[in-house]
This record gives C-alpha cells, structure tokens and sequence, in this order.
C-alpha cells in the first residue's frame, strides 16, 4: 500500500512542487491538498491520510494550532510533518511539542523530502535529530520544565528502557538499537514501545522532547 499523504500550505507553488516530488514514487500518494490549516480535519476525515504535510505558518490557523487540533479532534490521528522556511525556528520546536512528528525545509532537495515522508511514515527513527537536539537546546526550557520533569518520574523508566530512551535521542533507529545494545529488534521495540507508553509520549519525538525538557538528557 503506498504512504498517502495531504498537503497542506497556502502557497500553491510548494504544493505543486511536494505534490511532483511524492507522487514521482511508486510507493506514495497524495491524497489531497489544502490551503490552510483550518481544512485540515475534514480533509483527515475525508481522505484518511498516513502523513500530514503542513506548513507552519499559514494566515487563518498555523501549524501548530492545526496538529493541535487534529490530535484533540481525531481519534487515530495521521502523522504530522511540519514543513518550514526556517530550520532554527521557535514555530517549529512549538509545532513539535504540540505533537508533530518531525520537520522539514521547504528548500529540501527531493530526496530528502522522499526520506522524510518515509521515515515520518515508519516511525522508527528520529528525523533530523541534530536539528531536534538543536531546537531543544535553544527554547527547551534547559532541563528545567516541570511538566516534562514529572512525567520523566512518572515513568520509572528502568535501567534499560533509559539506555533505549538516550540511544532515541540520538536518533538511531530501532536496527542501530539492537546492534550497539546486543539485543534483538523485536525486544528494542518492546522497549521503545514501553518508553512512549511510560511517558505518554505520542511517538519519539514527543518522547526524546521530553527527555531534553526534563533533563533526563542534555541537548547540547
């Protein structure tokens, strides 16, 4: 089944561009487009899309306020790649926290946009996590935010289930997992899947988020 994909921007340029990009790949679709992020959860509803393409600053509601919708709105909610200008940008460190699931450049080549959708869709792997790391150590709150602190002691990670979270961090995937830990790539899954739960964490992004905003890991 290919990965389908809604576009959402309100420049028709770069639609047009995502749109020649993604659907020049046997193995994605895009299943619709919109101008702003206001259309986005009937469009969801409409087209049941894997991954969002979003930009985040659009005229009516942006990016960040459109994923936090859509997450409280939709039940199994698509997943949220926040495409941007800017690469440092405080817009997109909110768009994540809000529960996107990575970000992307709109100046990225189109390979780089084939591999993000792909790993976006996967969910095995941190996109860009230099980036990540980068974005949190800039507006991050420096280890000092209380509500990721207490959802870090909420979870009582154990010793291992801490390793896999630091490894997530550093954005290795599963497979890269498994290998440095000597363990097999069903029992990192077990792992990350018990971390995410632990955490309440959406996905990996929201979970290694929280382990720069507790301190549980130092982004710099």
């Amino acid at each position: 089944m290919p990965v389908r994909v809604l576009l959402v921007d309100d420049e028709p340029l770069v639609r047009a561009g995502l749109r020649a990009v993604l659907e020049a790949q046997p193995d994605m679709a895009v299943v619709g487009e919109a101008a702003d992020g206001a259309a986005v959860i009937p469009l969801v509803r409409q087209t049941r899309p894997d991954v969002v393409a979003m930009d985040v600053r659009m005229p009516l509601l942006d990016g960040i306020e459109a994923t936090r919708a859509l997450l409280r709105t939709v039940a199994d909610p698509p997943k949220i790649l926040v495409v941007t200008t800017f690469e440092n940008d405080e817009y997109v460190y909110e768009a994540l926290r809000a529960g996107a699931d990575g970000f992307l450049l709109k100046r990225a080549r189109p390979a780089e946009i084939v591999h993000a959708v792909r790993l976006i869709a996967e969910g095995e792997s941190l996109l860009f996590p230099a980036s990540v790391r980068q974005l949190a150590a800039d507006y991050g709150d420096g280890g000092g935010n209380r509500a990721a602190r207490a959802a870090l002691e909420r979870a009582r990670l154990t010793e291992r289930e801490g390793e896999v979270l630091r490894l997530m961090a550093r954005g290795l995937s599963n497979a890269e997992i498994a290998a440095r830990l000597v363990v097999g790539t069903e029992t990192v899954k077990s792992h990350v899947s018990a971390v995410l739960a632990k955490l309440g964490a959406r996905d990996r992004t929201q979970a290694v988020i929280t382990a720069y905003e507790s301190g549980f890991v130092a982004p710099g």
